[in-house]
């Protein structure tokens, strides 16, 4: 023997098995079951929406007949806290959650800049990267000192650079940069986080990679001078000795010039010799011989 039994509907019992599939910047999607398997009929939804930093709340309404209801909570806010409150339209039992939405990333390329007597800051605008963010919102500076084991807000900017000036010699600083944080600091990006210590040296990589390129350039600086005035100075040594020798030059062959051939006449060594042995030697004037003194 046996016997049939359906159960009558209950439409007071809350949505089973409440949960959160993906989480991002600005929406959420949440996941349930209906009451009872197999429902026969739209069943509608009430989801409520507490946003636990704002103390603002949104209703949205769900109607579908699926055993399993997927709904995706939009125009949230990056970094924000929310109170999910799911029930049918009749007001029955609820089921709720928490959900916590992914903050704003850090900025990127957080560098250091040491200067005489301060360091500066430097890092990426996070609007490249972030649809989300305005510049009118601006980053929050932090400092770590490991020394003293202490924490100090150093303020906010809506440049890409902070000044940090008063550092003491020894200690070692933890500097952090993240979107600023909004309504009683409950809503903060990430932070990017660098190392510092009294040397200057960092060790984030792009503050090391800033490190070596300064020592490299104060040495190639240098030599690269020193090359450029030792190029100089054989550029004019050699211009000097090319006028030297033009001038030279120009004086043998003016003292060779005949104007009767209108030219100048060279002599080879082989020539010169030849006509010294084959020319007579002048001893003297003969008395018959009339001289004439123009």
């Amino acid at each position: 023997d046996y016997v049939v039994v359906k159960m009558i509907p209950d439409n007071r019992l809350p949505p089973r098995h409440l949960h959160a599939v993906r989480t991002a910047k600005t929406f959420a999607v949440i996941k349930w079951e209906s009451p009872y398997d197999s429902p026969d009929q739209d069943m509608l939804y009430a989801v409520a929406v507490k946003d636990l930093v704002r103390k603002t709340d949104k209703i949205y309404k769900v109607k579908s007949r699926n055993s399993t209801v997927e709904y995706t909570i939009k125009k949230l806010e990056p970094g924000g806290k929310y109170h999910v409150i799911v029930q049918l339209g009749n007001m029955s039992k609820e089921s709720s959650m928490k959900i916590n939405t992914v903050p704003l990333s850090a900025p990127d390329a957080l560098k250091i800049i040491t200067e005489n007597d301060h360091i500066l800051l430097f890092w990426k605008s996070l609007a490249l990267k972030e649809s989300n963010f305005n510049e009118s919102r601006g980053y929050e500076i932090h400092m770590f000192d490991s020394l003293m084991n202490i924490t100090a807000y150093l303020g906010n900017t809506t440049e890409n650079f902070f000044k940090v000036s008063n550092l003491k010699i020894g200690h070692n600083y933890s500097f952090s940069v993240q979107a600023r944080c909004l309504y009683g600091g409950q809503m903060c990006g990430e932070p990017a986080t660098l190392l510092y210590d009294e040397l200057g040296t960092g060790t984030d990589s792009s503050a090391t990679k800033s490190g070596r390129a300064t020592d490299v350039a104060a040495i190639v600086v240098p030599v690269l001078f020193l090359l450029l005035v030792t190029l100089g100075i054989g550029f004019v040594v050699l211009y000097m000795r090319h006028r030297r020798l033009q001038s030279s030059f120009t004086a043998f062959a003016n003292s060779h010039y005949s104007s009767r051939l209108g030219s100048a006449i060279f002599s080879s060594g082989d020539d010169l010799g030849d006509e010294d042995d084959e020319a007579p030697m002048i001893t003297g004037f003969s008395d018959d011989v009339p001289m004439v003194i123009a």
